[in-house]
């Protein structure tokens, strides 16, 4: 198969025309009551019945004749003759006559005769009885008008009135009033039913097994733009994995063409070699558009496929999700009938200066956090397209217009949200992998933490962006922050079992011939592993890069705490640097090099957050 370009790039207002010239819309489903909750109407509802059908009372009292209590008060009560009492869901057997008065309960039928009812607490009864009977009277002691504290038959809906109207999305209030009325089914729009199709022999599905060496990937967009097409208002039908062989990938395509109003597929879209489903759309249906102006998501494309819309995503899960909200999701809402979420957007200020792309527009993640005035401040999250952590740590997208350079700090932003749902963490914080200060968090209402080392947290502390940070090892620069709490931790060598090396320290790694995996430059304990190194090559009056030239694998760094230690069990190192905690953790043994102070250093202006005093009480419990 030929390699081919892409075509012309359309433009963002390109794409999303050709996609709502794809008309999604559905039919009509009738629904119960049941499963109305957010469904829309295609339909008026007028009610056939009063509601309520009946005058009943508004309140627990006595029913009687406004005119018999014409002047009463407290001073001067009208004593009215008790001549019965009706209750709830009872029909009244008694006709009121001049000077007579029926116990009667809340929401209960007015009796024949009575036009108006007194609460009981303006009441009392003259034998002093706590229940009527025959004889009894009752002193009211205030006067009432015709029609007090009734609600009369058709005052909440009357029949013939108009209910509810089409377009209306149903909630638990309308499920009131439609029960209200009777009505045990409505008339709504079909969700449009979306197939999802992800592509891909890299791709393995969540619960089956894993083989990283072969370079397979548990497949994610399946599952989040499933969870996407749901939250829009659609209902989303997974079909199996695709590989790339094109013609199972035709086939595939055709079945979900056949079974859904609009078929979203993921990857397999770009112009490479291995890439085809563009031509299955180009040859089989009609591809309406192939590439989109926009970062990230260019490999878009749209078109129709055995007479159903189709629209193909690009494979990396950040760029698949971008597209999908930006372009696809709005179209499923308005097929279904749903308004965009007034609370999608919230209003922010950039923290730091963030840089873009000309020629593009550009959809950039980002988090939001509360500074210490209660303004929202808005930060870049992007770790790339094939990053998935990106969507866990984002709560929304800025949209950066082509012909911008830069986004200044303290400049306005409007962030549309990943789902009306996102609400910003109580407290941020960033900075070392540590296990026990994943323990408090674990405490904390609603925390984000990043694990981006010591380095990068101080950098985004000085910037002013996190509320809390965490770091350790020997600190390059001061930083203006208030320190929160310190707590120290074993660090050394992490071995086989048994260590049947005979690992004793760090010279061994520089006299033997062993294999080392280290931790990032990011790492707190890679600062005091480079501090160590040092102290070794001034003792034997050596420069540090020779001895760090002596350590196989010294510039090897991973990034998670738990990293090396891994690599050790998988038989790929033979010692890697890590906590005694990880060691006990993982069944190794530990080699001990020295204890690490780590300190939880804070924003000056952010001490008063809820969510930092919150942290505080927490490390209290905690006594680290």
């Amino acid at each position: 198969m030929d390699r081919k370009e892409f075509r012309d790039l359309a433009s963002p207002a390109a794409a999303r025309e050709a996609i709502r010239s794809l008309a999604l819309e559905g039919g009509i489903d009738r629904v119960s009551l049941e499963n109305a909750r957010g469904r829309v109407l295609v339909t008026r509802i007028d009610a056939e019945i009063d509601v309520p059908g009946f005058d009943r009372s508004s309140m627990d009292g006595y029913a009687l004749r406004a005119r018999d209590t014409f002047g009463a008060d407290e001073a001067d009560p009208a004593r009215l003759e008790l001549v019965g009492e009706v209750h709830a869901g009872a029909e009244p057997d008694v006709e009121l006559e001049e000077g007579q008065a029926v116990e009667i309960s809340t929401g209960a039928v007015m009796p024949s005769g009575a036009d108006a009812m007194v609460p009981v607490e303006r009441t009392d009864r003259a034998s002093g009885e706590a229940t009527s009977s025959d004889g009894d009277d009752v002193l009211v002691r205030t006067s009432v008008a015709p029609g007090d504290n009734v609600m009369f038959a058709g005052a909440d809906v009357a029949a013939g009135e108009r209910a509810l109207g089409p377009g209306t999305q149903i909630t638990p209030r309308e499920i009131g009033l439609l029960s209200a009325l009777g009505i045990d089914e409505v008339p709504v729009r079909s969700k449009p039913r979306v197939g999802i199709v992800s592509t891909g022999d890299e791709l393995v599905r969540p619960g089956e097994e894993l083989q990283s060496a072969r370079g397979e990937i548990y497949d994610v967009n399946s599952y989040t733009i499933a969870a996407g097409v749901e939250d829009a208002g659609g209902e989303a039908v997974v079909y199996p994995h695709a590989g790339d062989d094109m013609d199972e990938m035709e086939r595939l395509l055709r079945r979900a063409a056949e079974e859904c109003d609009l078929v979203c597929s993921s990857g397999s879209t770009s112009a490479s070699a291995v890439d085809v489903i563009y031509r299955v759309i180009d040859e089989q249906g009609e591809l309406l558009l192939h590439g989109v102006s926009v970062k990230p998501g260019k490999p878009m494309l749209v078109g129709r496929l055995e007479g159903s819309a189709y629209v193909g995503l690009p494979g990396y899960p950040v760029s698949a999700m971008m597209v999908f909200r930006t372009f696809v999701a709005p179209a499923i809402r308005e097929a279904a009938g749903l308004a965009e979420p007034e609370t999608a957007t919230v209003a922010g200020t950039m923290a730091i200066r963030e840089r873009s792309e000309q020629g593009r527009l550009r959809l950039a993640p980002v988090g939001l956090v509360e500074d210490g005035d209660g303004g929202t401040l808005v930060y870049p999250v992007d770790k790339g397209s094939g990053a998935t952590t990106s969507l866990a740590e984002a709560d929304g997208v800025v949209e950066i217009h082509p012909d911008i350079d830069y986004l200044e700090e303290g400049e306005a932003v409007t962030v549309s949200l990943f789902s009306p749902d996102v609400r910003p963490p109580t407290l941020f914080g960033v900075g070392e992998d540590d296990p026990a200060f994943s323990r408090v968090l674990d405490s904390l209402s609603n925390p984000r933490y990043l694990s981006i080392g010591s380095r990068p947290a101080l950098r985004r502390l000085r910037e002013g962006v996190p509320d809390v940070a965490v770091v350790a090892g020997p600190l390059e620069r001061a930083v203006d922050a208030e320190p929160l709490g310190t707590w120290s931790r074993e660090w050394g060598l992490l071995v086989r079992p048994g260590n049947p090396d005979g690992i004793e320290g760090l010279a061994d790694l520089v006299d033997r011939d062993l294999r080392f995996i280290n931790r990032t430059t990011d790492s707190g304990l890679r600062a005091s592993l480079g501090a160590d190194v040092a102290a070794l090559a001034d003792r034997r009056g050596l420069e540090r890069h020779d001895v760090v030239g002596s350590i196989d694998g010294f510039d090897l760094g991973l990034r998670a705490h738990e990293s090396p230690a891994r690599k050790v069990i998988a038989g790929e190192a033979d010692a890697g640097l890590g906590l005694r905690s990880t060691a006990e953790r993982l069944d190794l043994e530990f080699v001990r090099l020295g204890d690490q102070e780590v300190r939880l250093l804070a924003t000056p202006d952010r001490l008063e957050k809820p969510g930092v005093r919150e942290l505080e009480d927490a490390l209290d419990r905690a006594n680290l």
